[in-house]
Parts: C-alpha cells; structure tokens; sequence
C-alpha cells in the first residue's frame, strides 16, 4: 500500500471507513491529519472519515490555550480542541497529547474545570493517547 500523505510505500494503516481505501503510516498520521484510536478495537480514520467533535461552540476572541498559553484557532479543527464538559477549555492537540502523556489514565482531566469521564472518553475517540500507568 502506499502512503496518502508522503507517497511512499508500505503503509500498513487503513482508514477504517467502508470504501476508503487510504493508507497511511503511523509517523505520517499527524500530517495527515488522521486519528487513531487507541482503545478497543484500535480503528485508525483518514483526514475525511476522522470522528470531530459534536460540540457546537466557537473560542471567544483571543482564547489561549490553558496549558501552553498561546491563542487557539477561533474555530474547532484537528489541530484546536474543546472540552465537551465545560466547553470554554480550548487547548492545541499536541498540547493536550503531551499533558496525557505525562498524566496517564488515572489522572487525565480537564485543564479548566478538572472534568475527568467526559472529557477522557471525548479525547480517547478524537485519537489522543493516554497511557494506561
């Protein structure tokens, strides 16, 4: 299979949508702008079929991101993420990836309103992974 995103071959991950026939390699997914789940059946999504959040709300005017400090898109993307809990927590993906990486499981929550289900279960199927430790 050859990969969508850099062209080479050898791509090894599929998007899981019925009729996509996208490959990719998983250094490639970030670029691509592609998520991969990693709990349950571990289902990986092309730019086009990737879940996105339900939650209809839009950044207030010069909104930073709660853990770098730096402005978010004024929009939800792939890369600009919102609590689905409080929905006023905007952070930048690679953020919140770094925090759950360093957290783990057990204490991954919310940077704003400390919110942990919601906000873990939402985070788990926009493709962030969090270490079981």
């Amino acid at each position: 299979q050859r990969c969508f995103v850099c062209g080479e071959s050898r791509a090894t991950i599929t998007c899981r949508e019925t009729g996509c026939d996208r490959s990719f390699h998983l250094p490639c997914a970030v670029e691509g702008e592609c998520v991969t789940q990693f709990f349950g059946l571990y289902r990986s999504f092309c730019w086009e079929h990737r879940p996105e959040q339900a939650v209809e709300v839009a950044p207030e005017k010069d909104t930073k991101c709660p853990i770098c400090l730096d402005p978010v898109e004024d929009r939800k993307s792939y890369s600009t993420m919102v609590c689905p809990a409080c929905k006023h927590a905007w952070f930048h993906r690679g953020c919140i990836q770094n925090q759950a990486m360093h957290t783990g499981f057990l204490g991954f929550r919310c940077p704003h309103c400390q919110n942990e289900y919601r906000f873990l279960m939402e985070m788990l199927t926009m493709g962030i992974r969090i270490p079981r430790r």
